[in-house]
């Protein structure tokens, strides 16, 4: 199963970045790695692996196939892209 997001397509085992806010901070984004899963309650679909936690991988969600492309989209929505950064 494949799933074209961003002009990307995604596969079981691909990394993907996204922007992940923390339930306690809501106003504190950040850039996260995720792993591109097939979904354990529906192995016809894709999900993310993040945080022990699946979540549905669909063209709904911005998904950033590198890191480098989620650094430019998060400066660009939320300001200075070294906030966001995984390091």
């Amino acid at each position: 199963m494949e799933l074209h997001n961003n002009n990307s397509t995604y596969k079981p085992g691909d990394i993907v970045y996204v922007f992940y806010r923390n339930p306690h901070t809501q106003d504190i984004a950040h850039i996260q790695q995720a792993a591109v899963v097939n979904n354990p309650d529906n192995p016809q679909e894709l999900a993310m692996f993040l945080y022990e936690t699946y979540y549905p991988l669909s063209n709904e969600i911005a998904v950033y196939a590198t890191e480098e492309e989620a650094e430019q989209a998060y400066q660009h929505y939320f300001g200075l892209a070294s906030e966001g950064s995984l390091e």
